[in-house]
């Protein structure tokens, strides 16, 4: 008999299994996939750690946050820098001084300014008064129509599969453009990927907990813990899952977007000089190509293996089968969402966490500071 029960054992789940262990608690960590980790495990192919279901960088400005990552794995220094890539031009990214001088031939931030803000006016121009309606008024009233046009409308439209006029203006409340040489995407204290990839991360986390791969919660089979026998087995139980499967979609299903990959193996060390390039043109019916070596080889490090390792990422429209990645966070499905938490939160024995169990995007350290400051 285990003192917790805990479904999932990506990097929730497995923060929850390290802080229960180590307050002397016995915990089963299970998870329907075939390996440990959730959506930041890495499949070593020819020497290369391959984020399997999408690139994972891990960024914070908590220094207790980033003290425990690495007290459980050194993290290297990786730095996100993306390009964004519109037909045969390269631009990098976040928006700044490289982007700006790039587009307009502009070489200094009065000039860059000058055009932003003149495009910013023309769009307030046309709203004559009333607030933005849509993402593209709401971008085009913080960008612009150029940097709108060119880096931002297509990504879009392929991310969520609408089109930006379709989409509310709060998706993107805010864009970051700074007015200096620097393509450093986040503004974090700390940032880095685990030297040796995220499953030394996760093997950490959980070397105290036992673990049961390719068991599925709410298969009704006997022989192991599910949705109706779970109290067999542990005395509380930590659900990682969807909360609306959790309760049998009563209510009705949450909606999400989803991603599908594409990983091609190249026999040249080095294929597109970057991590990560998106695709921001329409005609590109991918978002983002994910070079994974670069994540762990710098300089010449990259040189040193033959081959490489490219991801083409698709968005496309979730339904069952499917993994869920990005909750809609509409207002339809947040009502949706409400009712299902007030369920939730009546549950003495019951935790739920997580992007799908808190129906929440979420990034990797505010997980990890949640977990750390959760009181159980």
């Amino acid at each position: 008999m285990y003192d917790y029960l805990i479904v999932g054992a990506g990097l929730y789940g497995s923060m929850m299994a390290y802080k229960l262990s180590t307050q002397g608690k016995r915990c089963l960590v299970i998870d329907k996939r075939v390996h440990l980790g959730g959506n930041v495990y890495c499949e070593n192919v020819a020497g290369i750690n391959v984020h399997k279901y999408g690139a994972h960088i891990f960024h914070t400005s908590n220094k207790e946050v980033w003290d425990f990552v690495n007290s459980i794995v050194p993290f290297n220094r990786y730095t996100n820098s993306p390009l964004a890539r519109y037909k045969h031009q390269l631009f990098n990214l976040p928006f700044n001084m490289n982007t700006f001088s790039r587009m307009w031939d502009v070489s200094t931030p009065a000039e860059a300014m000058k055009v932003i803000e003149e495009q910013k006016r023309e769009a307030k121009e046309r709203l004559n008064g009333r607030e933005p309606q849509n993402l593209e008024e709401q971008a085009l009233m913080l960008v612009g129509r150029d940097i709108y046009e060119v880096l931002i409308k297509g990504y879009t439209e392929k991310q969520w599969g609408r089109k930006c006029v379709d989409l509310p203006p709060f998706i993107i409340k805010r864009l970051p453009v700074r007015f200096v040489f620097d393509n450093n995407y986040f503004n974090d204290l700390y940032q880095g990927i685990p030297i040796g990839g995220y499953n030394r991360l996760i093997d950490g986390l959980l070397k105290n907990s036992a673990t049961k791969v390719s068991v599925d919660f709410f298969d009704t089979c006997e022989d192991s813990p599910n949705i109706h026998n779970w109290r067999q087995y542990a005395s509380k139980l930590v659900f990682t899952g969807k909360i609306d499967e959790f309760y049998s979609y009563q209510f009705g299903k949450l909606d999400y977007r989803s991603l599908r990959f594409e990983h091609e193996e190249h026999d040249v060390p080095n294929y597109q000089g970057n991590a990560v390039v998106n695709y921001t043109s329409a005609d590109v019916p991918y978002t983002r190509t994910i070079e994974h070596k670069h994540f762990e080889m710098f300089g010449d490090k990259v040189y040193e293996i033959p081959k490489t390792v490219v991801s083409k990422e698709f968005p496309q429209e979730w339904h069952e089968g499917l993994e869920p990645y990005y909750p809609v966070n509409d207002t339809k499905n947040m009502e949706l969402y409400a009712r299902y938490k007030a369920l939730a939160d009546k549950e003495a024995d019951v935790m739920f966490g997580g992007r799908l169990a808190e129906y929440k995007y979420y990034d990797m350290a505010p997980i990890v500071e949640q977990v750390l400051n959760v009181k159980i």
